[in-house]
């Protein structure tokens, strides 16, 4: 090469790389070295003693200065981004709640996260209210909505989901961002499927077709549509008696979830699992317990790798499910007690509660009255309004007064929400 010729980008970057390299080792002598010239001296006595401190002090001053600039560098940026929170709250919080988001339901900080949410969802909710949508801010006030997404459906705040919604869909309509607008109403379509409306969940689901096709977000949220449309069969399926409708609406199920799990936009694990819980789900209802370990079995292993400690409690929540229909109750009971654990370990009331009264329905088959109460009060404290979980109800009343397992249209506790999967996807949006 001759010297006319422009230096490549890479050298630069690498000269960067091999000072920044000899000034960390230079860094890492000087202060062993001062370790060694201090522990010599004070064991030394007279001018020896006072030469080993005397440089030691001079050591440690010239790694002072050489260190300075760095920590002043620190020190300012620290000022400016305390600074610009300042300035801009909204963006602030944003921030921070979506660094929150990503530890919810992990086994890294998900307690934390669980804390943390509870403190501050009144602080950005009243963010959400008094900023008005501009251009700028769009982008902030959906990372806050996605956060708070994720908090109401752990929480299993129907009411709260469907208000978030209309949020977002105001400032998709002032900004004009029709991938927000298909966004609001996938997510309104969740409130409304959570509230047991169906058919204004499946409106609010077709308002979302053809809203936002050719976005940078397109195909997330075509994925995220079809997992919505999966999720509304089941809970079609959910309200049918057994048989060849059931099946049917089933099966419809099972080929959204195969058309998201094809059309995903690019590998994601948390995603992957979510999927294949949701086909777990779809076999249980078809009875085939086998076939649903085959996606459980996987998708418990990839959530630990990952410390998905939520997915992986609902994981192993339906292997005991597929354990109870191949009349394995210990195991089933086994599978329950390590599910609702870590539930626990990442505060998911709605988990424990759904493991407990599987727990206590089964102590109820098998005439063991007291422990049956003590599983299915538990499950009750939790949930709070028991009229909405009817078969938790009779059961309780079972373990109280008959003891005779009561007559339930689908007696297998394999009914299990799948509220979590919201959020792993909503990470596709980001």
């Amino acid at each position: 090469m001759t010297s006319e010729e422009p230096e490549k980008p890479g050298k630069p970057a690498r000269r960067r790389k091999d000072l920044l390299g000899i000034s960390a080792l230079a860094a890492a002598l000087l202060s062993g070295l001062a370790g060694e010239k201090l522990s010599q001296s004070i064991d030394s006595t007279g001018w020896i003693k006072a030469a080993g401190i005397s440089l030691t002090i001079i050591l440690l001053a010239i790694w002072a200065i050489y260190n300075a600039p760095v920590g002043l560098r620190r020190y300012r940026q620290w000022r400016a981004a305390g600074t610009a929170r300042e300035l801009d709250p909204l963006h602030g919080a944003a921030e921070e709640a979506e660094q929150w988001l990503v530890s919810l339901g992990s086994d890294a900080g998900g307690l934390a996260a669980v804390e943390w949410f509870q403190q501050n969802e009144p602080r950005l909710r009243e963010l959400l209210g008094a900023e008005k949508a501009r251009d700028e801010n769009a982008d902030d006030i959906a990372r806050i909505c996605d956060a708070l997404e994720a908090w109401y459906l752990q929480r299993q705040d129907a009411a709260a989901l469907l208000k978030l919604s209309e949020v977002l869909a105001a400032v998709a309509e002032a900004c004009g961002r029709r991938e927000l607008a298909e966004l609001a109403a996938a997510r309104a379509a969740t409130a409304y499927r959570l509230m047991g409306d169906l058919e204004t969940a499946s409106t609010r689901l077709g308002y979302s077709n053809n809203v936002a096709t050719h976005g940078r977000t397109a195909a997330a949220l075509t994925t995220r549509r079809q997992v919505e449309r999966a999720l509304l069969h089941l809970a079609r399926a959910e309200q049918m008696p057994a048989g060849g409708d059931r099946n049917e609406v089933v099966q419809s199920a099972r080929e959204r979830l195969d058309e998201a799990r094809l059309n995903r936009p690019g590998p994601d694990l948390a995603g992957e699992v979510a999927i294949q819980i949701n086909l777990a789900i779809v076999h249980l209802y078809q009875q085939d317990p086998e076939s649903a370990l085959d996606q459980l079995r996987p998708a418990a292993a990839r959530a630990s790798v990952a410390g998905d400690t939520s997915a992986h409690a609902h994981a192993l929540e339906l292997t005991g499910v597929a354990a109870w229909m191949q009349r394995s109750p210990q195991e089933a009971k086994r599978w329950w007690q390590q599910a609702e654990h870590l539930y626990a370990e990442v505060d998911e009331p709605e988990g424990r509660a759904r493991c407990l009264q599987h727990l206590g329905s089964a102590e109820v088959v098998a005439k063991r009255l007291d422990n049956a109460r003590a599983y299915l009060e538990q499950s009750a404290e939790l949930r709070g309004d028991t009229a909405a979980h009817p078969i938790l109800t009779r059961y309780l009343k079972a373990a109280r007064e008959s003891g005779e397992p009561p007559a339930v249209a689908d007696e297998a506790p394999h009914r299990s929400a799948t509220h979590w999967l919201r959020r792993k996807l909503s990470r596709w949006l980001a």
